[in-house]
């Protein structure tokens, strides 16, 4: 896979991390495009190259990657939806020329995330730039199929998966969300723009008996190049601030952000972790 210095366009989160870590310990030089005002400025110390630029500046990234001689590059790391449609998105995300004239022949047309990342796409191949999946250096944090927790999920909680799964699935053909919550049966709560953690919150306010279940999918439309979900340590304390007692998740396609913490926390607060398939989990 090596073909020189790889580039990582850097959101938020510890994701970024765990690439430009996998990436160096494969003998690579790393070059970083830090998201102003997003990325941990953690990442600094986990690369060779490290140059702030802005969310919305395309051709500062393009730039800043062919200077370094940057061939590949991982685009990793959220960015909040939240934060796009603040009062005042105008003035703090100035968009370069590059940029506009992405938008004006692209993405106006079409703002949902995939077409948005694959015009993004789009034009850093065409500048010799290639993005390459974002779990290419990290897949020992890739959740696996069957159960990764100590604890099983219930017999009642199993119905819910089975019953749940093919919804969540639905809901992210949609481009709604990636995740949602069921008891008995019932959806309790829906991922929208908020995000996972928040919508784990709202979930646990409408079901204050608990016993829940959280299920997670990838994009069905999705390309691990541009959009792989994750869980992390903060995931598992919002689950468990909101008493729920299941997280189910695709495995292959879910990134457990360092994994081994995630799954010692989980049996801590005795939450059951599923990587489910439906054809090989039990009926």
């Amino acid at each position: 896979m090596d073909d020189g210095p790889l580039g990582i366009i850097a959101g938020e989160g510890i994701f970024p991390l765990l690439v430009a870590r996998g990436a160096r310990a494969a003998g690579r030089k790393v070059v970083a495009c830090g998201f102003s005002g997003t990325a941990w400025p953690e990442l600094r110390d986990e690369v060779d190259v490290f140059k702030w630029v802005g969310i919305v500046r395309v051709g500062q990234w393009i730039r800043v990657l062919r200077s370094q001689g940057c061939k590949q590059a991982i685009l990793v790391g959220r960015v909040a939806k939240s934060k796009i449609y603040q009062r005042w998105r105008w003035f703090q995300y100035i968009p370069d020329l590059r940029t506009l004239i992405l938008w004006f022949n692209s993405i106006h047309r079409d703002k949902s995330d995939q077409s948005v990342l694959r015009a993004i796409d789009r034009e850093l191949a065409s500048e010799g730039i290639q993005l390459i999946d974002q779990t290419a250096y990290c897949t020992e944090h890739l959740a696996t199929p069957g159960l990764m927790s100590h604890r099983s999920p219930s017999e009642r909680q199993w119905l819910d998966i089975r019953y749940g799964w093919d919804l969540c699935q639905s809901i992210s053909r949609l481009d709604i969300g990636q995740s949602i919550a069921v008891i008995d049966k019932n959806v309790i709560a829906i991922e929208a723009v908020e995000g996972t953690n928040a919508m784990i919150e709202r979930a646990g306010q409408l079901c204050k008996v608990g016993g829940w279940t959280l299920i997670k999918v990838s994009n069905v439309r999705g390309d691990m190049r541009l959009d792989v979900p994750t869980v992390g340590t903060t995931t598992i304390e919002k689950l468990h601030a909101a008493r729920a007692t299941a997280l189910v998740l695709e495995p292959g396609k879910t990134i457990m952000l360092e994994k081994p913490k995630v799954l010692e926390l989980a049996d801590r607060y005795r939450i059951a972790i599923v990587g489910y398939s439906a054809e090989d989990m039990p009926k």
